[in-house]
């Protein structure tokens, strides 16, 4: 690998995580607790995993020039990962019983706020 990608590399995992500490901010300003960042579970890695009220959030970060580009870029195949990931987790903690698992987005763009978009995919 070349030194010049190697460090592009390294410049986007540092965007990356940027991101997601902005996205738990963010989040913890609307009421939001966070669980866990970057959990590695056997289905995915979830980005942020955030609990409001009974509603368990597996919110997805990303990093994307409009809100269209964002939601374009987590597919159906890694939405229904996420979607098992979160239940897997909600199912290993008992305080996490009965919580209702949904899929957010969390939408971060140049020079705009970041937009936080509660069940993105409407339950696909």
């Amino acid at each position: 690998m070349s030194t010049a990608r190697a460090r592009r590399g390294a410049a986007a995992r540092l965007a990356g995580r940027r991101g997601e500490v902005l996205a738990a901010l963010w989040l913890m300003a609307k009421g939001y607790r966070i669980l866990g960042f970057r959990l590695k579970t056997p289905q995915g890695e979830i980005d942020l995993l955030a609990l409001r009220g009974r509603t368990l959030a597996v919110v997805e970060v990303k990093r994307r020039a409009n809100l269209i580009t964002a939601l374009e870029a987590v597919g159906a195949d890694q939405r229904q990962r996420l979607r098992r990931a979160g239940l897997a987790v909600a199912a290993r903690r008992p305080a996490l019983a009965g919580a209702a698992v949904r899929l957010d987005l969390m939408a971060l763009a140049p020079g705009r706020l970041p937009m936080h978009i509660p069940d993105a995919w409407k339950g696909a």
